[in-house]
């Protein structure tokens, strides 16, 4: 069906789109009499009018949106399940969501003036000149962040991700660790600092530093892994997420081994297929959900000229333990 336009409006009311335009945008200071008025509004109603966001836009000078940022990640089922929630978060507050992936050559410059967003929020920290340009166009920015950061409105240290993981092992029994890489290249902004947490971890309790060996998604690369980590005296993997951990549980079986008998593994993100799997996976689990209201109070409060409250990080990071570790 098509959409109702302001030229159906003023047909139906027999008046000009001029004279529509005026009286659909409450313009002060026409001269429209109260029956005309009255008349061009029952028309809008009885044919079902509604502005489009782009006249809306172009009315206000800020449409309802608010841009959310990615650099060239992959998404995976936490980045997925937080855009979900801030989608709906934001919903609430009668904004709407754009989601923009950071790949190939164009400038971001160019979609934000295209869109003139309310927000733009940053997964990553923004250069200093497309910061400065979009707080110079009226564009709130805020950033959350992948490690400590005090100027973001949220932030999941990664490092700390690593930590738990082999605080879990380490307390028990575990001496000698791998770690499992991922072989995705676009998984390094989580992966180097994972990896810097079990490492730091493994120093603070004085174990060895971990093996490690990059982990693809099939049977064979996990198989070889599970192969260098027995040469090397490994008992336990920390792997970078859940689908890597249960290529390695494929790894340990295919080498007749058992999970966790002969080989403990530990995940990260807590998918449903790993609380599937036999043996069920221990992982780390990351709230999406407190992520997002975060950023949705965050972002409400900087459209309403207030300082953003203190995000409340406790219980975003949980150690969920099961039989593979």
């Amino acid at each position: 069906m098509p959409r109702v336009t302001s030229a159906d409006v003023a047909q139906e009311s027999g008046v000009s789109r001029t004279t529509v335009s005026y009286v659909l945008n409450d313009k002060h200071g026409a001269m429209i009499s109260a029956d005309t008025r009255e008349r061009v509004l029952a028309a809008a109603a009885r044919l079902g009018y509604s502005p489009s966001a782009a006249a809306r836009t172009l009315r206000s000078g800020r449409s309802d949106l608010v841009l959310c940022v990615l650099p060239n990640w992959t998404v995976g089922p936490v980045l997925d399940t937080v855009l979900d929630e801030l989608t709906r978060e934001l919903a609430d507050r009668q904004l709407s969501v754009l989601v923009h992936h950071g790949r190939g050559p164009r400038p971001l410059a160019e979609l934000w003036r295209a869109v003139t967003p309310r927000a733009v929020v940053g997964f990553t920290e923004f250069g200093a000149e497309d910061a400065d340009a979009m707080r110079r166009a009226g564009i709130q920015v805020l950033n959350t962040s992948l490690d400590e950061d005090p100027h973001a409105v949220f932030a999941v240290p990664q490092t700390r991700v690593g930590q738990l993981q082999v605080r879990h092992l380490a307390e028990a029994g575990h001496v000698h660790l791998g770690w499992a890489a991922p072989a995705e290249p676009r998984l390094a902004d989580f992966a180097e600092r994972r990896l810097s947490g079990v490492r730091t971890e493994c120093a603070r309790r004085g174990l060895p530093a971990p093996v490690v060996q990059d982990v693809d998604l099939d049977v064979g690369s996990a198989t070889a892994a599970v192969r260098a980590w027995r040469s090397a005296g490994v008992t336990a993997v920390a792997a970078y997420n859940d689908e890597v951990a249960l290529a390695v549980v494929a790894g340990v079986r295919a080498c007749g081994l058992s999970v966790p008998g002969d080989v403990a593994v530990i995940g990260v993100d807590d998918v449903p297929a790993g609380r599937l799997s036999d043996p069920a996976l221990t992982t780390v689990a990351q709230d999406a959900g407190v992520q997002a209201r975060a950023i949705a109070t965050a972002v409400a409060a900087a459209l309403d000229g207030a300082p953003a409250p203190a995000a409340d990080q406790a219980g975003v990071l949980r150690l969920v333990v099961r039989d593979s570790a």
